[in-house]
């Protein structure tokens, strides 16, 4: 029970950062998941030998989720610029399914370092790139529409392989075109719908064969209860949130997102 109870918690603080910060599903539920899945089942049953691929892809159908509703609010908000979303979506979708095939495929322990090394990378781009922690004027033009696509392909995939829905690639990038954190992480919600949907379609046929081996409560790699649950606390979350939209000034936004990505670099280094 304790478990479940946990798990809403953090369901609550992943609607919270989804609705202020365009991500939730993947920087706070993986790091969680895969702990509490290793914790509860043991690093050698059928459960903790696919634990992170379980974190990454019930991440993903939280996804659907969170950035659906989260778009929600930010379009009675009015912070969010369509002209710049609406090149990305196909790409990021076809991105996506690639990276979940991918992510399918892979060692547990690859794609936890894996996703150690990209919150590092984008850390470091994030404080040392100029454009991110003050808005400035745009430093880089509007992209051709082979460079959006290419853009669009590549979070795609980045993001469906690790279960974190892009964010942490199309803020920077929007940031450095002088949009403020406001609308940034406005956009971030939409841009991972794609990414949720593809990825959770892949996921579950996918992993339809693993089922049987990890017990009930499972489609595909996909934990229904821990689903359930979290899908719960995170619309609580977005609720709760939705009335800071728009009130958190542009710098203290900025840091405090850098601050909650340091914050699960460590939970996901200090195992």
């Amino acid at each position: 029970m304790s478990f479940y109870v946990l798990l809403g918690a953090f369901g609550l603080l992943a609607g919270v950062t989804t609705v202020l910060f365009g991500f939730g599903g993947g920087f706070v539920v993986v790091p969680l998941l895969y702990r509490m899945l290793l914790m509860a089942n043991g690093e050698q049953s059928a459960v903790g030998r696919s634990a992170m691929q379980i974190a990454v892809a019930t991440s993903t159908c939280v996804m659907v989720f969170g950035a659906a509703l989260a778009t929600r609010r930010h379009q009675r908000a009015g912070t969010l610029d369509w002209a710049q979303v609406r090149p990305l979506l196909a790409p990021i979708a076809v991105g996506a399914a690639l990276g979940a095939l991918a992510a399918s495929a892979a060692q547990g322990e690859w794609l936890r370092w894996a996703f150690v090394g990209y919150l590092v990378l984008t850390i470091l781009d994030s404080v040392f790139r100029p454009g991110f922690l003050s808005r400035r004027p745009a430093l880089a033009p509007a992209p051709s529409g082979l460079a959006t696509a290419a853009s669009g392909l590549g979070i795609g995939t980045v993001a469906a392989l690790l279960g974190v829905g892009g964010s942490v690639m199309t803020v920077p990038l929007m940031r450095r075109r002088g949009v403020a954190m406001t609308q940034a992480t406005a956009m971030a919600n939409p841009l991972s719908l794609p990414v949720a949907l593809a990825g959770a379609a892949t996921y579950v046929a996918l992993g339809w064969h693993a089922s049987a081996s990890l017990g009930a409560g499972y489609i595909g790699l996909v934990d229904l209860r821990a689903l359930a649950v979290l899908v719960a606390g995170s619309w609580g979350g977005i609720r709760l949130a939705a009335p800071l939209i728009g009130r958190i000034p542009d710098a203290v936004h900025a840091r405090v997102y850098l601050g909650l990505l340091t914050a699960v670099l460590l939970a996901m280094v200090l195992r």
